[in-house]
């Protein structure tokens, strides 16, 4: 256990900044997935753009890595376009 007051401060900080980067991974695949399951071509739009803002902002943020983020606006980028075509 921290005795140094420094260190106790650091368990603080880091239990905070822990708690907001599991909310922010949370909400990415929350948003990812309701996108890539959705069949509807206007809903799955919405949720496209939904998802790409989450996407370039946690990013940015540093909470995901860039590529990481690429990677999936390009899976999401396929499935919208998979919807266009079958309709």
């Amino acid at each position: 256990m921290a005795s140094h007051k420094s260190a106790k401060k650091r368990i603080r900080t880091n239990a905070r900044k822990r708690a907001i980067n599991q909310m922010a991974e949370s909400r990415i695949k929350t948003t990812v997935k309701k996108a890539l399951t959705s069949n509807e071509k206007e809903a799955a739009e919405k949720l496209y753009k939904e998802a790409v803002a989450i996407l370039d902002r946690s990013s940015a943020k540093g909470i995901i890595h860039k590529n990481n983020a690429s990677r999936k606006k390009a899976a999401l980028t396929k499935h919208l376009n998979s919807l266009q075509t079958a309709k």
